[in-house]
């Protein structure tokens, strides 16, 4: 059990697990890994309470069901699993600027909060016009072969290679 106490597992490792646990999610509930369309349930969800006649009303909503499912125990899971490896491995910090980003941008908290902020939002948007996030694309699309999941893979990556060129001036 010594391996639950690394920092860092070898990213072979975690591609095997994670298309283990990707063909046991098919297996088990007949539906792809994926964390976009959860976050949107929650949101409805919330929503409901505040305004059920307009949840009610939206198409998305009359298309996707509102329940607590097994997509947004899996965001719970992933949360709680990074926190509790963090914790085993002894690399947990609480950080408002974390050291890189202080280095390369800025540090102030409240920049960084908007910059976060900015970043969701526009990822949020993306995975609603992709039909699905990094991860159902990524993971669950590519191996089921899909071609919008591999064109959108593609670009996850183009888009990360350039900011990072942005960003370090490579």
């Amino acid at each position: 059990m010594d391996f639950l106490m690394l920092e860092r597992w070898s990213p072979y490792t975690l591609g095997v697990l994670i298309g283990l646990l990707n063909i046991g999610a098919l297996l088990v509930s007949k539906k792809p890994l994926g964390a976009s369309t959860s976050f949107m349930k929650v949101g409805g969800i919330i929503l409901r309470f505040f305004n059920k006649e307009k949840v009610e009303s939206n198409m998305y909503y009359q298309k996707n069901e509102l329940e607590l499912d097994w997509g947004i125990m899996l965001v719970f899971g992933i949360i709680l699993g990074a926190f509790l490896s963090a914790l085993l491995s002894g690399s947990f910090t609480f950080t408002v600027v974390p050291n890189m980003w202080a280095s390369e941008i800025s540090s102030s908290a409240v920049l960084r909060f908007i910059v976060a902020f900015i970043g969701g939002v526009l990822l949020g948007i993306g995975a609603r016009w992709t039909n699905g996030c990094t991860s159902g694309h990524g993971i669950s699309g590519t191996s089921l072969l899909s071609v919008i999941s591999w064109v959108a893979s593609i670009a996850f990556f183009i888009g990360g290679i350039a900011v990072a060129m942005l960003i370090y001036g490579i």
